[in-house]
């Protein structure tokens, strides 16, 4: 081995693996990132909906918003049993991948218009601030708001595609710093609002069941004959779909769920439970306010700014509210910006996702070469979002309207899945939706089944009442279908028609342990892998470990037949230690990691002698622990010894070492590598003392301790291996060793 320049250690040249996704992040930023899609529909749902189904439209918010929570239960339990469970993965488990490939299409449209519609909306605030600025100075501006909306939008979405190019957690950062200016905007709106409200008559918005409340014309029937109109249920559906934009941003739960820490299905339910609260209060208050405080005949004047709309009809001086305004925009254009790098996110990761299970081809997927992240998916899914905004010239009632088809798809195809997997696979789940009656061994999932069929009928009312939507889904669904249809049988032959779901890896090669390439802190444990189905031993140290104050490194081995096995004079390509297999080992490994929502590092390493690997590289990185799995051709005790011959092969310092071999069964067998205390049978330490005194009944050896007789026994043992008698010994030593029936005591 060489030997690095100012340390006896020696240097080892490896290579250390990156994945597109391997990093975790607290609630708090999970929900920042659902919230900037879900909250931000805020700012534009209850004005889109009132201007199609009349002042009765904060009600069907209120409904939409309550009964996201349902939605959001739905989105637990499938990421309970999926960790990477959108709804691609949920749908192709349930009922196959042709209705997976046409859900995933309809989701895509979701995403590629949420971040238009987020975007533009953002721009009408600003346009609409600008132009009060001119009126207060007396000075008006005319220009068009649609126009200065889209070219906001296109900054914007060239701005988080940056972002996202540069990496994931940037942008939940960012998230979760708009998130905490936004609550401050939001309950100084709700503090001032409800001030404004008790000095005036409150005046509740209609009920949608008076009759002639909801319009009937074509903006709100849609393809639906009048008389539809008259049929109650039918008109509550109706208006039920043209408020679902309120809860759009559902999927984005199960996107990040992926990167969601440790506990990750406790941290998921903290995770609904804040969107829940935070979207209700902010959504459906905001449309409740703006109807009872905007006056009728001005307010579809700020359909498109509608928070905007309320700022200026507060009670209290007008530069007071203008000040509030500018501070309403500020927060819009913060958090609909967040919406559309929430979308950037969440398309990026169904597309992943769909990629890993053979339906894209793996170009899609190649990391980028210095940020690692999958910059073509993103490429695309911005690409097609500058596209819809620059076809839409910024109307954000016609994004709204075709946002609507995606968002209640995916939600429908979602559910029918979950429904579907609770009969055909009723295990594996840590948390079901609530509502589940029992007769025997039959479990009814009433809950489940009434959600199912909510989500159904509204998808199918907004089929024909958002004809728009339903023309332009239909062609772009059609159009994903197709091109995942073809993708897939060229991925197959490629495959040779063998499944693969693999993750893709960034490969640093030449990398010298110890010089902090890998930051990782000393006293980490080492675990080696080698059978990318048998990772059980990587489960339960995970879940036993605090990755917070001790890291986690996987390391493979890649064994040559020459030398030198870890010589820092040689230098190999990423191509010689990594490929199909270290790939579909890693994969595995990371997919461990990300059910537990725990960080760990990769690392290959070329070597002639798997223990030597392990050894050197634990020495390097100053490793606690070292932990494998049992092997299949060795015992315990065997793989135990090895490694022990290894460690007396390395130079000094030797580091101290627990070993830790890990059976299938559950069992481990613990060995302390290197000089140490022996631990002792109940029969030697008794006998060791029955020896001490017999000896110290010689007043002359009453000084005499336990370890002078241990010395004693050792130090003849020494002399006579050194005689005749060394054949003699060796044979009564098999014959204890034979004899023993302590067997998992350590060596």
């Amino acid at each position: 081995m060489a030997t690095s320049v100012g340390s006896s250690k020696p240097a080892i040249k490896v290579f250390v693996a990156t994945t597109v996704m391997l990093t975790f992040i607290s609630f708090w930023r999970a929900s920042a990132i659902v919230l900037s899609d879900l909250a931000s529909s805020a700012y534009y749902a209850g004005g889109d909906a009132e201007n199609v189904i009349g002042r009765s439209a904060p009600w069907f918010i209120l409904a939409v918003m309550l009964f996201s929570y349902c939605v959001r239960a739905l989105y637990i339990e499938s990421s309970s049993m999926f960790v990477r469970g959108g709804v691609y993965r949920v749908v192709k488990e349930a009922m196959g991948g042709t209705l997976a490939k046409f859900s995933v299409s309809a989701l895509l449209f979701d995403y590629v218009l949420t971040g238009p519609i987020s975007a533009v909306s953002a721009g009408q605030y600003l346009a609409g601030f600008i132009k009060d600025m001119g009126l207060y100075f007396h000075r008006p501006l005319n220009f068009s708001d649609n126009r200065f909306a889209a070219g906001l939008a296109i900054v914007v979405a060239l701005y988080f595609w940056w972002k996202n190019t540069q990496g994931m957690h940037e942008s939940s950062q960012k998230a979760l710093q708009i998130m905490v200016i936004t609550t401050v905007m939001v309950v100084i709106l709700i503090i001032w609002c409800t001030i404004t409200v008790l000095r005036a008559p409150i005046q509740l918005p209609p009920s949608p069941l008076h009759p002639g409340v909801i319009p009937l014309n074509k903006d709100s029937l849609g393809w639906l004959p009048t008389w539809f109109g008259h049929i109650t249920w039918i008109i509550l559906f109706v208006g039920f779909g043209h408020s679902v934009l309120a809860m759009s941003g559902e999927e984005t739960l199960a996107q990040v769920n992926r990167e969601i820490e440790h506990p990750k299905l406790k941290n998921l339910e903290k995770t609904g439970l804040v969107i829940f609260i935070y979207s209700l209060l902010f959504t459906s208050l905001v449309s409740f306010f703006a109807v009872m405080i905007i006056p009728d005949k001005v307010r579809p004047d700020y359909f498109a700014n509608l928070i905007g709309g309320i700022a200026m009809y507060l009670v209290g001086p007008t530069s007071l509210k203008l000040l509030f305004h500018g501070f309403v925009v500020l927060v819009g254009v913060l958090i609909l910006a967040g919406a559309q790098n929430t979308s950037i996110v969440g398309a990026n990761g169904v597309l992943n996702r769909v990629a890993e299970d053979g339906v894209l081809t793996s170009w899609f997927q190649k990391p980028h070469h210095r940020f690692g992240t999958s910059y073509r998916i993103i490429n695309l899914i911005v690409g097609l979002q500058i596209l819809t905004i620059v076809l839409s010239r910024g109307n954000v009632y016609m994004l709204a309207a075709l946002y609507a088809f995606g968002v209640i798809w995916s939600f429908a195809m979602k559910s029918l899945a979950v429904l579907v997997l609770r009969f055909t696979e009723p295990g594996n789940r840590a948390w079901k939706v609530p509502g589940n009656l029992h007769f025997g061994k039959t479990e009814i999932p009433v809950g489940l089944i009434g959600i199912s069929a909510v989500l159904l009928l509204t998808a199918v009312v907004n089929l024909f009442t958002k004809y728009q939507a339903t023309i332009a889904g239909v062609i772009f669904s059609a159009a994903f279908f197709t091109i995942f249809t073809f993708s897939e049988r060229h991925v197959t032959k490629e495959r040779h028609g063998k499944p693969e779901q693999l993750d893709q890896f960034r490969v640093y090669g030449n990398q010298e342990l110890g010089s902090g390439a890998m930051g990782v802190r000393p006293g980490n444990i080492l675990v080696a892998v080698r059978d990318p189905r048998n990772l059980y031993y990587l489960r339960q140290v995970l879940a036993h470990t605090n990755t917070a104050k001790q890291d986690v490194v996987v390391m493979s081995a890649r064994l040559y037949h020459r030398e030198p096995s870890f010589g820092g004079s040689s230098v190999m390509e990423a191509s010689q230690v990594f490929d199909h297999y270290e790939q579909e080992l890693f994969t595995a490994a990371v997919a461990v990691a990300e059910k537990e929502g725990k960080p760990i590092s990769l690392l290959v390493v070329p070597a002639t002698d798997v223990f030597e690997a392990i050894m050197v590289t634990a020495q390097r990185l100053d490793s606690a622990r070292v932990i494998c799995g049992l092997s299949n051709k060795l015992t315990a005790d065997e793989q135990a010894k090895l490694t022990g011959d290894a460690w007396e092969r390395m130079p000094e310092p030797r580091p101290r070492l627990c070993l830790e071999v890990c059976a299938p069964d559950g069992t481990v067998r613990e060995y302390v590598i290197g000089p140490h205390t022996p631990r002792l049978r109940p029969q030697d330490v008794e006998l060791m003392h029955k020896l001490w005194l017999n000896i110290t009944s010689d007043p002359r050896f009453a000084g005499a301790h336990h370890y002078h007789i241990v010395a004693l026994a050792l130090e003849e043992l020494q002399r006579e291996l050194s005689t005749d008698q060394r054949t003699q010994l060796l044979q009564k030593l098999l014959e204890e060793i034979n004899r023993s029936s302590d067997a998992a005591l350590p060596n």
